[in-house]
């Protein structure tokens, strides 16, 4: 069926034109029913070109300030390296445009509470991209847990990256397009592999069990590379009192594997998350004392950067809730990706707001 686009659309630019972009950001604004792609920018001339020929933007941009500039675009896509996301973030709001930040929100708490600070003297949205709020399965689960399972006593969550998960993406993403003049930090993030793997696949994680468990305040991990393979298992203590247990593996020798498990004093929930790009909603399993019935939702649509992107185009445009990960849900899970790595590097049980730095 044809893509039925509202009459008042948020305009959106894209700063960033590399894998994640292609993959996701691009094709998530042709889809989204009130977003049109206004303009895309990166410094690689090519990757501008390239995604100017692909995707028609009313305006295509090799400097940043000069997209900032465009009355036209009303919000901003940060779809950089992970050094880059809070600078480039602040420029965007002293221009006075919304931002959808892709995760991790920085890479230390300080230019997160740095941010924080921005975002509250302006009058811009900042949504950061856990777009796995937007699975649907993953968002019934959220509501069957606050309505039904009674006290939350135990989560578990797991991510478990396969060895062949490329063979998987590869057939499902865009190809790979490089170039030579893109922007990078001073030092290669994936040169730290250790950092690297907790920063890119443990923010999903960490979000995912405070989305469905309530708040982290202190963690206890253990870590061991082994076989080319890094393995964190995680013990974490709750707001609510509960008790949560978290495993992050990559790679492991078999399928990518993700989920949870939710149990409650009157119920419990479990769910398996599928690869993002299969489009595929989590299959999710919630049970009920209440009436003693499972309840499974079928999730046809699950996009979820197309549904991150119109959420975060209906809070702006209808002024209504912000339903994505907000600044402060950005801080918490770099903090719980710092006090990780402090944990596993001394041995202890490591509070959250007792950490500081990054990973």
């Amino acid at each position: 069926m044809p893509i039925v686009k509202a009459d008042r659309r948020l305009r959106v630019g894209i700063v960033g034109l590399g894998q994640i972009a292609r993959a996701a950001h691009l094709d998530a604004c042709a889809k989204a029913r009130n977003v049109e792609l206004a303009a895309v920018c990166d410094v690689a001339a090519d990757l501008v070109d390239a995604a100017h020929r692909a995707w028609n933007p009313k305006a295509a941009y090799h400097g940043y300030d000069a997209m900032l500039a465009d009355p036209l675009v009303e919000a901003v896509i940060v779809a950089t390296a992970d050094q880059f996301h809070v600078p480039l973030t602040l420029r965007a709001l002293v221009a006075g445009k919304h931002v959808l930040l892709e995760k991790p929100m920085g890479v230390t708490v300080e230019e997160c509470e740095s941010l924080r600070a921005a975002v509250e003297a302006s009058d811009s949205v900042v949504q950061i991209g856990h777009m796995k709020r937007f699975d649907p399965g993953i968002a019934y689960a959220r509501e069957f847990a606050r309505a039904e399972i009674g006290d939350i006593l135990a989560v578990r969550a797991w991510y478990c990256d396969s060895v062949y998960r490329y063979t998987m993406t590869d057939n499902l993403q865009p190809i790979p397009i490089g170039s030579a003049a893109s922007a990078r930090p001073d030092a290669d993030p994936r040169s730290d592999r250790q950092r690297y793997l907790l920063m890119t696949h443990g923010c999903h994680l960490i979000d995912t069990a405070r989305y469905l468990g309530g708040e982290i305040v202190a963690v206890r991990g253990r870590h061991q590379h082994r076989a080319d393979a890094h393995c964190w298992f995680i013990e974490t203590e709750l707001a609510n009192g509960a008790l949560g247990h978290l495993e992050l593996t990559v790679p492991v020798r078999g399928d990518f594997e993700e989920g949870f498990r939710v149990y409650g004093s009157e119920g419990s929930i479990v769910g398996r998350v599928y690869l993002p790009w299969f489009h595929k909603s989590s299959e999710v399993e919630c049970f009920s004392t209440r009436d003693r019935v499972y309840r499974r939702p079928l999730g046809e649509d699950a996009h979820t950067y197309k549904l991150q992107l119109e959420g975060f185009a209906d809070t702006i445009l209808d002024g209504g809730p912000q339903v994505g990960a907000n600044v402060e849900d950005g801080i918490a899970n770099t903090r719980a990706l710092v006090a990780i790595a402090r944990s596993c590097a001394g041995g202890e049980w490591v509070r959250l707001d007792a950490v500081t730095g990054g990973v």
